[in-house]
């Protein structure tokens, strides 16, 4: 196998990079070397060198996910259900050396760390970057195989809260977490109790592609960057009578909702961007999409976002129309909404959902898909 200058050779998983030089010069150059040197060339670490120093937790924006949304763990998830968590434990650590493949989170965080990559170059003391947390409770003993696949995709990912089947939510706070994405309901449940942006994620059958250099956000707005306040009167009295209350506050700010500190973080790293003249070229792109009507209740959403000082960078209005077909066009890497009508809509057209369950809407929705998981599986 011939390499080209620059080309990197892996040899038992130890990365060796040619510099360019002949042969015969690499062979001169090795005889002049004791041996014990030639063996400490190729024998490197195993654990990567060249990663950058993960910032201070309380400096960065925390985003834990848990290895059940970051991988496809679905196999394995059988097992457990099926035989049990020895059997489980068992099987992971049988197939340790061999890594997941990639869930609906991946592209996620591949798309943090494009932006954390640009902010380095722009900022190379600052640690304003995302700091991503595997947040789970697999037994530690699964840590191996978690480990060996984080490696094996190149994430940069070094912290790790495994809690041998407790639940981690106690564990969020102390990691300053901004925004936990789950596969579990429940867990999810108890974060948003504790304050923290939380969501539960579903994987779409077929995943439509998304941008590897711009990291793309959508969020709905009530119930999710917003309180539940309007849709409470929705809920109560009707269409009409929403749109009568959204007129008459217009001027009057929504309060917040369980994701508006998560959109702050996003506007805060936006601005160090247009700091630098690139607003045309920001990585962090994001998008209120809302079934509110613009002439009829768009005015109030648009002030609430203005008198928190935060900007958004697209705003569909869609009146009650279906929001796949949007999202589709918009290819986020995530988009989060309270009601599970929606999230099942952009699934099924490819788009990585989540589900904030937060608010009034919650409670006039069946809970059979929010109760289907328990909070004692490996997550």
């Amino acid at each position: 196998m011939s390499l080209n200058n620059g080309q990197i050779l892996t040899i038992s998983g130890q990365d060796l990079t040619r510099n360019g030089s002949s042969s015969s010069s690499s062979s001169s150059s090795s005889s002049s070397r004791a041996p014990w040197e030639d063996a400490k060339m190729v024998f490197k670490p195993s654990t990567p060198t060249r990663k950058p120093k993960p910032p201070k937790p309380e400096n960065a924006i925390t985003i834990a996910v848990s290895s059940r949304v970051l991988f496809n763990m679905e196999k394995e998830q059988q097992i457990y259900t099926q035989r049990g968590m020895e059997d489980y434990i068992k099987y992971q650590v049988e197939h340790e050396t061999e890594p997941f493949s990639p869930g609906p989170a991946f592209s996620f965080v591949k798309a943090l760390e494009a932006v954390n990559t640009r902010l380095r170059e722009l900022y190379p003391e600052s640690e304003e970057l995302f700091d991503v947390v595997l947040m789970t409770n697999n037994h530690a003993n699964v840590g191996l195989r978690l480990i060996n696949t984080i490696n094996h995709h190149q994430l940069f990912i070094e912290r790790f809260c495994m809690t041998g089947g407790n639940s981690p939510i106690g564990y969020l706070k102390a990691y300053h977490t901004n925004l936990y994405l789950s596969a579990d309901p429940v867990k999810v449940r108890e974060a948003l109790e504790e304050g923290i942006a939380a969501a539960t994620m579903f994987t779409p059958e077929k995943m439509k592609e998304v941008s590897e250099t711009q990291l793309r956000v959508a969020f709905d707005g009530d119930a999710v960057l917003f309180s539940d306040e309007s849709e409470r009167i929705y809920k109560a009295h009707g269409l009409d009578k929403f749109f009568e209350h959204e007129k008459a506050h217009e001027n009057k700010p929504l309060d917040h909702g369980p994701l508006k500190g998560f959109l702050e973080a996003l506007g805060k790293l936006q601005k160090k961007f247009y700091g630098k003249g690139q607003r045309m070229d920001c990585p962090i792109r994001t998008y209120l999409v809302t079934a509110r009507s613009a002439a009829s209740s768009g005015t109030r959403a648009l002030k609430t976002l203005r008198s928190w000082g935060l900007e958004i960078d697209e705003a569909l209005f869609l009146a009650g129309a279906p929001k796949g077909p949007m999202l589709e066009k918009i290819r986020p890497h995530i988009f989060f909404d309270d009601q599970m009508f929606h999230v099942e809509g952009a699934a099924e057209m490819g788009t990585v959902a989540c589900h904030v369950p937060y608010g009034i809407a919650q409670r006039v929705t069946a809970t059979g898909i929010m109760d289907k998981e328990t909070s004692s599986e490996p997550k």
